[in-house]
């Protein structure tokens, strides 16, 4: 089964939106894994294994692991929710982008080394950057587009025309670019940040049914309502809502692992009341 198909199936089968990023921070830990030598895999995979009736997806940060020297706990990681969950596709975000033979290696790096389902990308270098990723028709490659941080409109929103003359925000031409052009094998999303709900509307106008993944509520104080109204497809479905610290840290407690699938549970049910 193909990423997009694995997707689209977990919407259903578990009538959730939601994604759980997972970006270990040991300082924020509880007690209980401070003399834990393997505190990073074992925290992420309670977590995992808690919320994972909850969720479409799960979503580990590259970055989190490999600055702890955790790359093994991460690859680890991933081999246990395939195993423990085969239904839940996984996300690795690596916003990976590059040129000729070391795109193909970070094509490498996410689906053979990993084994992850899907991973981001940095479209800033254009369509050869990614098409390794987009020739494994069987995986996702899920595309920045407008980005849910502060800074986002200092490249993002720069006017600019295309080949016909067409002037309109980058964000914008990069989004009609993947759904015209480089979605060839129906394996491509979008990143459009939560913290930007009339951007989602718009960019859902370009690109019709493409999916979303949506950072920025949780945490970072995007509006669900807003999200779910602008962005979702006919269906009610489309998006991959992602909210990582809210679940994850939402007790420091040994009541960790409960607290964050009733955050999970939480998050799922507010969503479905605006589909």
């Amino acid at each position: 089964m193909s990423f997009m198909q694995a997707l689209r199936q977990r919407w259903d089968d578990a009538d959730s939106l939601v994604c759980v990023g997972l970006d270990p921070e040991p300082s924020k830990f509880p007690a209980q894994f401070a003399n834990d030598p393997d505190a990073v895999f074992n925290f992420c995979r309670a977590i995992v294994d808690a919320t994972a009736p909850y969720v479409c997806s799960f979503k580990p940060q590259i970055a989190h692991f490999a600055a702890l020297g955790a790359e093994d706990a991460l690859a680890r990681l991933v081999t246990h929710i395939h195993a423990a969950h085969p239904e839940i596709p996984v996300i690795l975000d690596s916003k990976r982008g590059d040129i000729g033979s070391t795109a193909q290696h970070y094509a490498s790096e996410a689906f053979d080394r990993y084994g992850a389902d899907a991973v981001t990308a940095n479209p800033y270098l254009g369509r050869d950057s990614l098409q390794p990723f987009l020739d494994c028709s069987d995986r996702g490659v899920v595309i920045l587009c407008r980005t849910s941080n502060p800074g986002a409109a200092d490249l993002q929103d720069l006017v600019a025309q295309d080949g016909d003359g067409n002037a309109r925000p980058l964000y914008q031409h990069v989004a009609a670019k993947v759904a015209n052009e480089w979605n060839t094998h129906g394996n491509c999303m979008l990143v459009v940040g939560a913290t930007w709900p009339e951007q989602l509307r718009e960019v859902r106008e370009i690109v019709g049914e493409v999916p979303f993944l949506v950072p920025g509520v949780g945490a970072q104080g995007g509006d669900v309502e807003a999200v779910v109204c602008n962005a979702k497809t006919a269906d009610g479905t489309g998006l991959v809502v992602s909210s990582s610290r809210a679940v994850l840290y939402a007790s420091d407690g040994a009541d960790f692992a409960d607290a964050a699938a009733s955050e999970a549970k939480r998050l799922r049910d507010q969503i479905n009341r605006y589909r």
